[in-house]
């Protein structure tokens, strides 16, 4: 049996994750972001896309180029969206750290998502800290998930416990 899901009232500025569409909507971002793993930068740039689905937050997807050189390596293990299709896993490396599996690609994005190509998602949790526009993103709640949670969206979000039926 499903629960009723009461999403919370956004703030202004902020965005609801559950005004976000089913199938997910993709779109350009200019924020500034910021990884850093190992007490290393290993990524800034303005040039992402968020992938917004309903309930989850965004997953930002990045140009492989923006990463510091040698920051990721083919990684073992693979996934399938329904939506975006099959993505292969990439390891982070980061001031003498490893992340192993904690990002992902699309080598041939399905149709619609096709802006995928060469850009890479970071699970946020794996690093030291990821941020938008200077603020510290909090990871979606949940193994699988990669969604970024900054001031910008209100939830509740997939991940977070008794969300398993969503």
């Amino acid at each position: 049996m499903r629960r009723k899901v009461t999403p919370a009232i956004p703030r202004p500025g902020q965005e609801s994750v559950w005004d976000y569409p089913r199938p997910p909507r993709v779109e350009p971002g200019t924020e500034r972001i910021r990884i850093v793993l190992g007490g290393e930068l290993i990524l800034d740039t303005a040039d992402s896309i968020r992938v917004l689905e309903t309930s989850h937050p965004p997953v930002y997807y990045l140009p492989r180029s923006a990463f510091r050189p040698g920051a990721l390596e083919a990684a073992p293990g693979s996934s399938f969206c329904e939506f975006k299709g099959a993505a292969q896993y990439l390891t982070v490396h980061g001031g003498g750290l490893v992340a192993e599996a904690a990002a992902w690609f699309y080598p041939e994005p399905a149709k619609g998502y096709e802006a995928l190509v060469d850009r890479v998602a970071v699970y946020p949790g794996r690093m030291d800290y990821c941020e938008v526009e200077g603020e510290r993103v909090r990871p979606q709640a949940g193994g699988f998930y990669g969604g970024w949670i900054t001031g910008r969206v209100a939830g509740p979000f997939k991940g977070e416990p008794g969300t398993m039926g969503w």
